[in-house]
């Protein structure tokens, strides 16, 4: 009897399984057909076509026409895709000095977004509770009825993996502070917040939806008011032993260089994060205005030539260290590459391993400036792809009831 029962057990769990690695292939593509499936999960049509049923009965994914240029004899394969309708996460991308939260469905789909100006003074609870209103504004245009898989929030500071910690945020002044319960408790609601490093889920949503698909080896630098770097090596995101690995910015760039907020001196971000920009520009440093007047340039002028250069000078400790085939480069660094690229590049070759210098492509982010955000959506979905009926029996299916008021 314990033996047969156990095999249940472990066929239950082979099928959720399945049903999560499947409901993500569609994720990835938005839609793919069932016959594609079958090649990609090496399992036969009717055992695809069982677990697709069970996913379309659990609102997770409908029927889409079968894909007309595909060859080869017979019928074309009735293909799937993910529905406009569905179970949704609520993604947060927390800035120094402004927030945007996004109501973010399967596949990536971004509806009702809502943001909202953070105070360089206040205080984490004061934060979050100006999240939590975000959060209730993009919960409220939501479809009717449609599930609250969760909350994931990417924050410009240490956090620590094991429970979402937030260690050290120099720029926001924050020093281990529980975030997602601030902001949980604000809500008044139970539902599952994950936390995670903009840097770090920005190279997460670059590599499963952007410019790096395909790409095992990458990094994403996240120019803000500070730097901060996410790698992906082998296919597998690094984020050490706590989860602090990427903070590049504070590389030493120059012992006899400008003190640095983190209370070192000579980092690489005093050359380039935001305020070095500013200053270069005579403009302000807060982040709205920073990215029009960057955005507005077509030409690069003079003073921000320096800056490039001194980009690419430190992405060359960062192409020697990581060795990626790719580096996506983000945030403010976004219209700096597209603005002074020969002087990035003629930094990088300046001082990289020409190995390791030969090998990197400079790339522009291929999701725009919604990368952290989708990597904040993707680490919320997770639990929907490792077990998408626990996940959905969890969901808060009358999340506007919750929250009203």
């Amino acid at each position: 009897m314990a033996a047969r029962a156990g095999t249940g057990t472990n066929q239950e769990a082979v099928r959720r399984h399945n049903l999560g690695t499947l409901l993500r292939h569609v994720h990835d593509t938005g839609e793919v057909s069932r016959a594609e499936l079958t090649g990609r999960m090496g399992l036969n049509r009717s055992t695809i076509a069982g677990l697709v049923t069970e996913l379309e009965g659990l609102g997770l994914v409908g029927h889409a026409s079968p894909a007309a240029e595909r060859r080869g004899a017979g019928r074309p394969s009735a293909g799937v895709r993910i529905l406009d309708d569905g179970p949704y996460v609520v993604a947060v991308d927390l800035a120094v000095d402004h927030a945007v939260a996004a109501g973010v469905g399967l596949g990536g789909r971004i509806g009702h977004r809502a943001t909202a100006p953070i105070s360089h003074d206040t205080e984490a609870w004061q934060v979050g509770a100006s999240v939590a209103a975000l959060v209730r504004q993009v919960v409220a245009a939501a479809p009717p009825g449609a599930p609250l898989l969760g909350i994931g929030v990417a924050v410009p500071g240490m956090v620590r993996r094991s429970d979402g910690l937030v260690r050290q945020a120099p720029n926001l002044g924050w020093s281990d502070v529980s975030f997602g319960s601030i902001v949980l408790a604000a809500l008044d609601l139970d539902v599952p917040i994950f936390l995670g490093n903009d840097a770090d889920l920005g190279a997460l949503a670059e590599h499963r939806l952007g410019a790096a698909v395909g790409v095992d080896d990458l990094v994403y630098l996240s120019g803000n008011v500070g730097v901060g770097a996410g790698v992906i090596t082998g296919g597998l995101r690094l984020v050490g032993a706590a989860g602090y690995a990427g903070e590049v910015g504070h590389l030493c760039h120059d012992p006899l260089g400008a003190a640095c907020h983190c209370g070192s001196r000579g980092c690489w971000e005093t050359v380039v994060g935001a305020p070095a920009i500013a200053t270069a520009l005579r403009t302000s440093t807060e982040a709205a205005r920073l990215s029009d007047v960057l955005e507005e340039l077509t030409v690069a002028p003079r003073e921000l030539r320096p800056i490039a250069l001194e980009l690419g000078r430190g992405l060359a400790a960062v192409v020697n260290i990581f060795n990626p085939s790719v580096v996506v480069l983000g945030g403010y660094f976004r219209p700096l590459l597209r603005l002074a690229r020969p002087e990035v590049a003629a930094g990088l070759a300046e001082r990289a391993l020409r190995p390791a210098g030969d090998a990197v492509r400079l790339a522009l982010p291929g999701l725009d400036t919604d990368s952290v955000l989708l990597g904040a959506a993707e680490i919320a979905m997770e639990p929907v792809f490792v077990d998408p009926v626990a996940s959905l029996a969890a969901a808060v299916n009358d999340a506007p009831a919750h929250l009203a008021g």
